[in-house]
């Protein structure tokens, strides 16, 4: 299979704006291939962005039979670009899309769309420290049909778009709310798959956390509502006395984090013991407050690593490290994006270059 280009004139083109926020400009093409279960997956081309094209009974407007992923491009110094443990990305976006009743897609064209899409706009990579071009590879189901049942048409497309920082504030601690009567997930659903429903089914409650000066929501489990899953946007780590990072171990409701699987990997080589452990919310509070947990930060692609100041908890509050941002969560900061910059060693093979 080829990828078809069909750009825009060099002279006709944008470039990164001076000024932009996380997710709502975007670069000037985009990749989309279509799936038949006769052609099976063909038409793979690259073509300026522009609006989809969708019948009003598309399955995916009626059951939202739709996933997708978040990676990024980074402006090296030397003013070339790479991207971060793009092949993980691939593989998480296929085993969403067997979760979810959709066809896989060849991983090598996958990855091979997503570069040759970053080459050509490459341009829009920001050269701001801090910032990137996000990628989002997008599958829905296009079928024309209201009866309930997975689609046979599918549409897969890769949009870009340069992002600032996901939280205003950067490495500054956001406060977040614990969830005490809505749940996001439950094992044996689809938690676990990068499907919109998941954060459709957070909305609610990340609305009115917001009206309570909140930042995030933070999930507990839908069986007992008492184990630690994912804060919002993001995995979670808890530290120890400056040694230990502890985070939750997946359950099949929780997202398994590709940034959360490169700190699990990063930290030993800088000195920090890790571990997946099932966390109950009590015992953490109480950690908290006895002053063994010293840090607590959220991790993933988007925000890269968010300390957690202060969690609220059925009417209390419970303040972190002095609402401070720690040495852990800024060591592994300076370390992982350092690694995605270039300015730091990769010492596991993560970076692939454009």
């Amino acid at each position: 299979m080829t990828i078809k280009i069909n750009s825009i004139s060099p002279d006709k083109r944008g470039a990164c704006p001076a000024e932009f926020s996380f997710g709502e400009t975007f670069s000037d093409h985009m990749f989309i291939q279509q799936f038949t279960p006769e052609k099976r997956w063909h038409n793979q081309q690259i073509y300026p962005y522009q609006p989809l094209s969708l019948d009003p009974s598309a399955a995916v407007l009626h059951y939202s039979q739709e996933i997708f992923e978040g990676l990024k491009a980074y402006r090296r110094a030397n003013g070339s670009v790479n991207l971060f443990r793009p092949q993980e990305n691939v593989r998480r976006f296929n085993r969403s899309a067997k979760r979810m009743v959709m066809p896989e897609v060849d991983e090598i064209l996958h990855l091979e769309a997503i570069k040759s899409l970053v080459y050509l706009d490459q341009d829009w990579v920001p050269h701001q420290q801090g910032s990137s071009l996000y990628i989002r590879p997008t599958m829905i189901a296009t079928s024309p049909k209201l009866g309930l049942g997975a689609s046979r048409n599918y549409s897969h497309f890769i949009i870009t778009g340069p992002a600032g920082n996901y939280f205003k504030g950067g490495l500054t601690p956001i406060p977040v709310f614990v969830a005490d009567e809505y749940r996001r997930a439950v094992k044996g659903g689809v938690g676990e798959a990068k499907t919109g429903g998941n954060y459709a089914a957070s909305l609610f409650a990340s609305e009115e956390v917001i009206k309570l000066g909140y930042s995030q929501v933070l999930w507990l489990d839908a069986v007992e509502g008492k184990y630690i899953e994912e804060v919002g946007a993001m995995n979670i780590c808890f530290v120890y006395e400056g040694e230990q990072i502890v985070t939750p171990e997946l359950s099949g409701s929780i997202l398994p984090g590709i940034t959360r699987d490169s700190i699990l990997k990063l930290a030993p080589t800088l000195g920090y013991e890790v571990s997946e452990q099932r966390l109950d919310i009590e015992v953490i509070l109480a950690d908290i407050t006895r002053g063994k947990i010293t840090e607590v930060f959220g991790c993933g692609t988007a925000a890269v690593i968010s300390p957690l100041g202060k969690l609220g908890f059925k009417g209390k509050e419970y303040v972190i490290n002095g609402n401070e941002t720690g040495d852990v969560a800024t060591k592994l900061y300076d370390e992982l994006t350092g690694i995605q910059y270039g300015t730091r060693e990769d010492k596991f093979d993560w970076v692939v270059s454009v």
